[in-house]
């Protein structure tokens, strides 16, 4: 058995994650990522897939970011006709995101028609609703820690990451003629505190290991509540408003149960906060019908919609037209729209219209990516560009830290510690190219095989096994 793996995104880079393993004549793609962040980057979302989709035999899929499965659409569009295997729960809400992407691509596509600011004559979507259908049929859904035959000589096996609902540590078993091997892909790795999820397996062998590297160079120091609410207090005292670009899947949740406790405590004034995000209520009811993935009781997860104290503040808007209604509050509101890393969706109407108001604030919670439009925000860029215009930035930018769902450096370390013995080899991916390097020399300096790969590159890990 011969094995090689070709990196087709996030090796150097926090987006598109794709590897494609070669096992002798057995082709399979380990996450399916749409590009994010730069311009640059997205634009490698349009060129052609660099193997025939349709020569691929197998797609195994982490869990349900873009960035991991945000090009499957395309891939299916472009010919692929095999199975999908991830976990139930990434499965339900893969298809709830892949549906929520093609529907802002495509009315993208036609307000950028509409308003004259594409280059092209005739600006198309990447994927459509329709391409995202076929998906459902081919998904083969799976729990944790239940091994799956995906091939006569090779298995499949998801354990728990901790980085969202359902997301997975994938662990491949290679029976070769004489040999076993184990290849096991981080994910993205959440972090052992979390709230919602359980901590992240703690796999003890592996030998060729690929682990994430987002906060590769850095720990999390959160940032203290009394800033918190000292910033939202003062914003509602000068009659502003916080606008918050938040993950669908996990911060927002988050987000709404602290707003719920600062309410509930008196903290923070009665004031009127908008879910724009339908995709953010709906994961809401897969936290219900996934159980098994979360620690959370029944009883925090009943009437989501209402989320109890939130009941006389809390509006949620579903369609465009209740989207557009938010621009006639003009102050003491809190507005959460997606996508948290501000490439797409309700989100940039938000900020079109608040960005050029000094009284607003924008309220970033994740990992921006490096170029993106909240990248350049946390920066002080004077401008952003959105609907192809320059929007001036007068709003202030406050950043809270802590909400991630990714491990930092050291709990990537703790993580790595569990390994028994240092695997053969290990790739840092999934990292800007700082963030991982700085992951890579750490390793180096446990004795450990490490190596940092770049687009493309082509890497044989076993000969003759």
């Amino acid at each position: 058995m011969n094995v090689r793996v070709k990196f087709l995104g996030a090796s150097g880079e926090v987006t598109g994650s794709k590897y494609l393993l070669q096992i002798d004549d057995f082709t399979l793609l380990l996450d399916c990522g749409l590009f994010q962040g730069r311009k640059e980057l997205r634009l490698l979302n349009w060129d052609k897939f660099p193997v025939d989709p349709e020569s691929i035999d197998a797609v195994v899929i982490t869990h349900a970011h873009l960035d991991h499965t945000g090009y499957l659409p395309k891939l299916f569009k472009d010919g692929y006709k095999g199975p999908v295997y991830c976990t139930t729960a990434t499965a339900d809400l893969m298809d709830l995101i892949l549906m929520d992407s093609a529907g802002l691509q495509m009315e993208e596509a036609r307000y950028a028609k509409k308003k004259g600011y594409s280059k092209h004559e005739d600006p198309q979507p990447l994927y459509t609703i329709e391409d995202v259908e076929p998906i459902k049929e081919h998904i083969v859904g799976t729990t944790f820690e239940n091994p799956l035959q995906i091939a006569p000589r090779i298995s499949v096996c998801f354990y728990n990451a901790g980085h969202i609902l359902g997301a997975a540590i994938v662990e491949l078993t290679l029976s070769g003629h004489e040999q076993t091997k184990k290849i096991v892909f981080s994910g993205d790795l959440g972090r052992p505190n979390d709230i919602i999820l359980y901590p992240p397996h703690i796999m003890k062998e592996a030998d060729i290991l690929f682990v994430e590297s987002t906060y590769g160079d850095r720990d999390i120091t959160p940032t203290e509540r009394e800033d918190v609410l000292d910033m939202m207090n003062d914003t509602f005292e000068h009659d502003g408003n916080i606008i918050v670009p938040a993950f669908s899947i996990g911060r927002t949740q988050t987000l709404l149960m602290m707003l719920k406790n600062l309410l509930h405590k008196k903290e923070i004034p009665k004031v009127r906060i908008f879910v724009d995000s339908p995709m953010a209520i709906k994961a809401t009811e897969f936290y219900r019908k996934h159980k098994s993935y979360h620690k959370l009781e029944d009883t925090d997860i009943e009437n989501d919609e209402t989320f109890l104290e939130l009941r006389n503040n809390l509006t949620v808007t579903r369609t465009a037209e209740e989207s557009k209604k938010i621009n006639d509050y003009k102050h003491d509101t809190v507005i959460i729209a997606g996508s948290g890393m501000m490439t797409g969706g309700r989100i940039l109407h938000h900020l079109y219209h608040r960005l050029p108001h000094e009284e607003n604030v924008i309220v970033i919670t994740g990992y921006q990516a490096y170029g993106g439009r909240g990248w350049r925000l946390q920066r002080g860029e004077p401008t952003i560009r959105i609907y192809g215009q320059d929007v001036q930035v007068k709003a202030k930018v406050f950043t809270i830290n802590g909400l991630s769902a990714h491990a930092d450096r050291s709990e990537l370390l703790d993580w790595l510690n569990g390994f028994e013995k240092a695997p053969k080899q290990t790739f840092v991916v999934h990292g800007e190219q700082e963030s991982a390097e700085s992951l890579r020399n750490a390793l180096l300096d446990k004795g450990w095989n490490a190596h940092v790969p770049h687009y493309l590159e082509n890497v044989e890990l076993f000969h003759h096994i």
